[in-house]
């Protein structure tokens, strides 16, 4: 059936109207006409009315009309009611330079030919173009033009590269924080442990590492460039075939005191100008030039504390208000090595402990019967203890680990019989071995609690010097007979206990060959340990005296004037808050302390205290005065604060050295390490950077490779 036959079909199919569907239509075709110009625009889209019954027109004998379902074929159509004819909407609206196209100008109205004109128009390039051109408007309209959707689409390339970058840093935080390796020693695709992070490049890496370092050194530096003043420490140690120099400060912060660390540099000279350029070349890379540094603290090497030559001297040229303070913890450590290495007996002592440990940790079948002999015996199983030259805590543990499991030491040694067992035990099995045991137990007990207060972070000059004027009074009442008894009578109960020969008691010996004994002393003359005086003259006092006169001669690299003014800002001391003393401290300083504020002061903190919150130690005095009422007072005891007693932040720094840099990351390179050593060591601060919304991951001031990007980040 031709398309003629088609719409004659349709006309004759729909018959006559009634009344009132006729009535309808002129109703909706007022409706569409209202305007004048009832067909749609670019906005609206075609304008498609659906009437039940069109206008018909005459051509011959048959009557023609629009036909609605013609819209379901060519979703382009539109109908003008007012005109009674069908456009093409494209070609009208977004057509260019189309003419002679009734579907555009005047509107078709020959509902005869109608499909087949449609069907022409429909394959017209123009009106190709025309339908393109519609749709991409309706694109344009639903989701913007070119440059909105460009826009769109880079916010979300910025959202999307924004959120892994988070992850990566996040990543990078975890690590660095717990130390763990980043990178695998063999990362190809067929190796079981390719490493825990290999998303990006390892320059990438690298990046991103020294960029969270960044952050968190740029933390403590923005610190202490609100506090001002700072002190310094400074220690070495050797990292396989390198020398690494460990840089930490100290400042007042936010109300407490802080010792974080700074940098750790590689450094190839040793001398004392090399290192000292080496500390100011870290002060100036970190933009701490302009502030005062107060204090430095070194151990007391040569290189490090020579007062002509020394790190110090040189640092002072440069920083003439830097005092140097011999770190307290290395003192300490030095009373007890001198001490023990003046008197002989200790000597032979401490080397007989050593001994001891060897010969039960360098063989397993020794270790094993030595613990199988305490699970015998029902004592508690324990290990013996290897001393340190540097850390004397092992030498007190050695001592109670001796003596908590002397029984099985002395039937292991009879047990074994071997030559050595025989002589080690021969020089235990004394009286004089047993009291010098606890003699040592004794001492070092109370020196124990100062070699850990000594380590503590917060602590200030005035408090750790009245702690060890507390330690020396009690070793100077250990200088006394009633002590001396009191050891001795605990010694012979011991001694008694494993059957042990009490000094001057007669034993019989019988006869033995030449190839039976044993070199139990030096060849010399020296006193016997025979009784209770000999151990007392000998031994004992001469320990307590030499400890004490160690103290008191170390203890003292401060100036005394200085050490004074420091002890005046602290509540337990006797001077507390005395004019003169204040006034050389901060006359050193040049601080221009007002004798006002410290008449107030006094009568303000005793009204503190009278109302029952007296200030318990220096800081709690600094944190009770106001910016506002006590300026210069307040200023000289943050100086006071800042004065650093110990370098142990910086051993600390070697502790997590070692775990970084172990044998398995040897190719680690100079400036990953210091990053992530910073990483590592100031992981509370990174902790907290991370909790706030995470570290920049790109700062301006840094020529990073990654910069480049950093807008699509």
């Amino acid at each position: 059936m031709d398309r003629e036959a088609e719409e004659d079909q349709v006309i004759t199919e729909r018959g006559e109207q009634t009344g009132q569907e006729r009535e309808n239509d002129e109703a909706a075709a007022a409706t569409h006409s209202t305007t004048g110009f009832d067909l749609g625009d670019k906005d609206t889209g075609p304008r498609q009315v659906k009437l039940k019954s069109y206008p018909h027109d005459t051509f011959g004998t048959q009557k023609r009309a629009f036909n609605h379902s013609w819209f379901e074929k060519h979703n382009w159509l539109e109908y003008s009611v007012n005109q009674s004819a069908a456009f093409c909407f494209p070609c009208r609206v977004f057509g260019k330079k189309i003419k002679h196209d009734s579907l555009v100008s005047n509107g078709c109205k020959n509902w005869k030919k109608a499909l087949v004109i449609f069907g022409k128009h429909e394959m017209a390039q123009t009106h190709k173009d025309s339908v393109v051109t519609w749709k991409s408007y309706q694109g344009t309209s639903k989701q913007g033009n070119v440059a909105q959707m460009i826009a769109t689409a880079n916010v979300s390339e910025i959202v999307e590269r924004r959120e892994y970058l988070r992850r990566i840093v996040a990543v990078t935080s975890m690590l660095g924080r717990q130390g763990l390796p980043f990178r695998g020693h063999d990362e190809g695709e067929d190796s079981p442990n390719r490493g825990n992070f290999l998303y990006i490049s390892p320059t990438s890496q690298n990046d991103m590492i020294d960029c969270c370092a960044q952050e968190v050194t740029s933390v403590i530096v923005s610190e202490m460039t609100k506090s001002k003043v700072y002190s310094i420490m400074v220690d070495e140690a050797r990292d396989k075939k390198a020398e690494q120099l460990a840089v930490c400060v100290r400042y007042v912060s936010e109300g407490a005191v802080k010792e974080r660390f700074l940098a750790l540099a590689e450094i190839k000279s040793f001398d004392a100008q090399s290192i000292a350029n080496e500390i100011q070349q870290q002060i100036q890379n970190y933009g701490l030039a302009e502030l005062k540094c107060v204090a430095q603290t070194y151990d007391g090497a040569a290189v490090m504390s020579g007062s002509t030559g020394g790190v110090q001297a040189h640092f002072r040229r440069l920083h003439p208000e830097a005092i140097y303070v011999h770190c307290y913890a290395h003192q300490l450590n030095l009373v007890l090595c001198n001490t023990c290495k003046a008197v002989p007996e200790a000597v032979e002592l401490f080397s007989l402990l050593e001994c001891v440990y060897s010969f039960f940790s360098t063989s397993l079948v020794n270790h094993h019967k030595f613990m199988e002999t305490q699970a015998k015996l029902g004592l508690t199983k324990t290990e013996l203890v290897q001393l340190s030259n540097t850390r004397w805590a092992c030498q007190l543990r050695s001592i109670s680990a001796v003596l908590e499991t002397l029984p099985a030491i002395l039937e292991c040694l009879s047990a074994i019989g071997s030559p050595i067992a025989v002589g080690l035990k021969a020089k235990l099995y004394k009286f004089s071995a047993v009291y010098a045991l606890l003699m040592f137990q004794s001492i070092l007990s109370v020196t124990e609690g100062l070699h850990k207060f000594l380590q503590k972070e917060t602590l200030d000059l005035a408090e750790a010097f009245i702690c060890k004027q507390a330690v020396c009074d009690t070793l100077k009442g250990k200088h006394s007979d009633a002590f001396a008894t009191e050891l001795y009578e605990k010694t012979k109960a011991l001694c008694n206990t494993h059957s042990i020969p009490e000094p001057g008691a007669k034993t019989r010996h019988k006869q033995r060959k030449m190839e039976d004994f044993v070199l139990e002393a030096t060849v010399g003359s020296r006193t016997e340990l025979n009784n209770s005086d000999t151990l007392k003259r000998e031994l004992l006092f001469p320990c307590v005296d030499r400890m004490v006169g160690e103290l008191d001669q170390r203890f003292c690299s401060v100036d005394a004037g200085l050490l004074k003014g420091v002890q005046a800002c602290s509540p337990k001391s006797e001077n507390f808050l005395s004019e003169p003393h204040l006034n050389e401290l901060a006359k050193h300083y040049r601080l221009d302390l007002k004798k006002e504020e410290v008449l107030v002061a006094r009568n303000f903190l005793t009204r503190k205290t009278e109302a029952g919150c007296p200030p318990k130690n220096m800081l709690s005095v600094y944190n009770l005065l106001d910016s506002d009422m006590f300026p210069s007072l307040k200023a000289t005891i943050q100086v006071a604060l800042t004065v650093p007693v110990s370098s142990c932040s910086c051993e600390r720094s070697f502790s997590a050295l070692r775990r970084l840099h172990s044998w398995l990351r040897q190719t680690m390179g100079q400036k990953r390490l210091h990053s992530l050593a910073v990483m590592s060591i100031e992981k509370d601060t990174l902790q907290h950077l991370m909790r706030a919304g995470g570290p920049h991951p790109m700062k301006p001031t840094e020529p990073h490779h990654l910069q480049k990007s950093e807008m699509r980040f």
